[in-house]
C-alpha cells in the first residue's frame, strides 16, 4: 500500500512538532495531526504558561533550529532556591540553594512563555518542506500491520505511514487504541497557574516553596514578572479559581511573601488536576509514546516537558540510525531499543517526583524536622550540591545526540 508518510505524529502541543523538525532535518516525510485550529495554536495573547527549559531542552531546540527565534524572549535560571515552610509564617532557616556558577556550561536553563515557543514551532513546520499539517484532525481508528499503519480520521479521511507515534497527553488516544494499559493515581491536588508581575527584578532566581498542601513555584521569566504554579488540594484549588482577581491575590500574597514587592496579577488563570501516569509499554505494533503520553508526573521539579522533549531525541536518533542500518522503523526491534533508553529514566524521575511531593506536601513534624536536615545537609556538601545542579540542567544520564553541547 503507498505511504502518505515515513512517520505520522498525533498531536501538535509541543513534543509533537519538536519530534516533526526532529525527524524531517533526518529526512524523514512526517505528518501532524492536530485536533485544535492552527489559529489557536498561534495565539499571540500572554496567558500565563511559561516552562522550565532544562540546559539540554535548550540544546535540542537550538539543533532542530528552534532557538534563534525565542532566544530574545527566553529568560536564564541562573539561581533555584528551595525552601520549606508554611503561608504567612516565613520561610524555613534550612533551605537548598543552586547557582549556575557552578556548571561549566552556563545557565542551568531558561524559562520561556508557551506562545512564544508555540508560534516558532508552527513556523518552523510551516517552512519545512518534508512537514504537512493536518490540523482540526482527530483520529479515531488506528490499523497496523506487517507493512505499515493506516490512521483514519474523524473527517473520513485515511492517512498511512511506516509508524505512528502518539505525542497526545495523558489520556492519550493512541495508547487506548494499542491497548496500552497504565499505571498511576491521583494527588488529590490541583495546580493553579498564572502569571505576575513585580515591583523588584528577580535577578534569574527561581523559587521553590514547600508547604503542607503543596509546592508554590515562582519561576522567572522576562522582565518583572515571574510564572506561578500553585499546588493545592482540589477543594482550595477550587476555591481559587471561583475567586476574582484582588481576592485570589490576597490569598497568595501569604506564600508568595513580599521579597520582591508588591504583585499583581497578568493574563489568565488556569487549573490542572495533578496525577502519576505511566504507560506501561512506551511502544506497540508500529506505535512509539512520546511525552506525557508515555509518562505524566508531578510538576514538582518542572521536569515534564524536558522528560518529553528528551523522548523527542531519544526517538529521532533510534530512527535515524535504524534507517541508516536498513532497518524497518517500525518494526520491533528499533521501538524496544527506543523504549530501554528512556523508560528507567521516566520512572526513575517519576519515582523521584512522587516521593519529594509525598515528602514534603505535608505538615508532619517529624517529616518537617528530617526534610529540613536534608536540604541543609545537601546544601553544605558541595559535589551533592553540584550533583543536584547537573540533574537540574539535565545534564545527566545518557544524552541523545541532539542534546549534546
Amino acid at each position: 500500500m503507498t505511504l502518505d508518510h515515513d512517520i505520522l505524529i498525533i498531536g501538535g502541543g509541543l513534543n509533537g512538532p519538536a519530534l516533526a523538525l526532529a525527524l524531517a532535518q533526518s529526512g524523514f516525510s512526517v505528518g501532524v495531526i492536530d485536533a485544535l485550529p492552527r489559529d489557536t495554536r498561534a495565539d499571540p495573547e500572554f496567558d500565563g504558561r511559561a516552562y522550565a527549559l532544562a540546559l539540554s531542552s535548550q540544546r535540542l531546540l537550538r539543533n532542530i533550529g528552534i532557538w534563534p527565534q525565542v532566544s530574545g524572549n527566553a529568560t536564564p535560571m541562573l539561581e533555584i532556591k528551595v525552601t520549606d515552610g508554611r503561608a504567612g509564617e516565613g520561610q524555613s532557616p534550612w533551605m537548598m540553594h543552586f547557582d549556575h556558577a557552578e556548571l561549566e556550561e552556563g545557565p542551568m536553563g531558561y524559562m520561556l512563555e508557551d506562545r512564544h515557543l508555540r508560534r516558532a514551532f508552527l513556523d518552523a513546520m510551516d517552512t519545512e518542506e518534508r512537514i504537512t499539517a493536518y490540523t482540526e484532525e482527530r483520529v479515531v481508528a488506528q490499523s497496523p500491520d506487517s507493512s505499515g499503519i493506516t490512521l483514519t480520521l474523524a473527517s473520513g479521511k485515511s492517512l498511512r505511514a511506516t509508524l505512528a507515534v502518539g505525542c497526545d497527553g495523558r489520556r492519550s488516544g493512541t495508547a487506548e487504541r494499542a491497548g496500552i494499559s497504565r499505571t498511576g493515581w491521583g494527588y488529590g491536588q490541583t495546580a493553579v497557574v498564572c502569571a505576575v508581575a513585580h515591583e523588584r527584578p528577580h535577578n534569574g532566581i527561581a523559587h521553590q516553596f514547600f508547604m503542607p498542601a503543596g509546592p508554590l513555584a515562582i519561576l522567572p521569566v522576562s522582565g518583572k514578572r515571574s510564572s506561578i504554579v500553585w499546588s493545592e488540594t482540589d477543594s482550595r484549588a477550587a476555591e481559587l479559581a471561583a475567586m476574582n482577581d484582588a481576592d485570589f491575590l490576597d490569598a497568595l500574597r501569604p506564600a508568595f511573601g513580599s521579597f520582591l514587592g508588591d504583585i499583581s496579577l497578568q493574563g489568565a488563570r488556569f487549573t490542572y488536576p495533578l496525577n502519576l501516569t505511566l504507560a506501561n509499554s512506551f511502544y506497540a505494533d508500529r506505535i512509539a509514546l512520546v511525552g506525557d503520553a508515555a509518562h505524566g508526573m508531578h510538576p514538582i521539579a518542572g521536569q515534564g516537558l524536558n522528560a518529553g522533549l528528551r523522548d523527542v531525541a531519544a526517538l529521532a536518533e533510534v530512527l535515524s540510525d535504524a534507517r541508516q542500518r536498513g532497518e524497518d522503523i517500525g518494526s520491533k526491534a528499533p521501538l524496544a531499543r527506543y523504549q530501554e533508553w528512556r523508560r528507567f529514566d521516566t520512572a526513575t524521575l517519576a519515582t523521584a517526583t512522587d516521593t519529594f511531593n509525598r515528602l514534603f506536601s505535608n505538615d508532619n513534624p517529624l517529616l518537617r524536622t528530617l526534610r529540613d536536615i536534608g536540604m541543609g545537609a545537601v546544601n553544605a556538601v558541595p559535589w551533592l550540591r553540584r550533583s543536584f545542579v547537573r540533574e537540574a540542567a539535565g545534564l545527566t544520564g545518557d544524552l541523545p545526540r541532539l542534546m549534546r553541547g
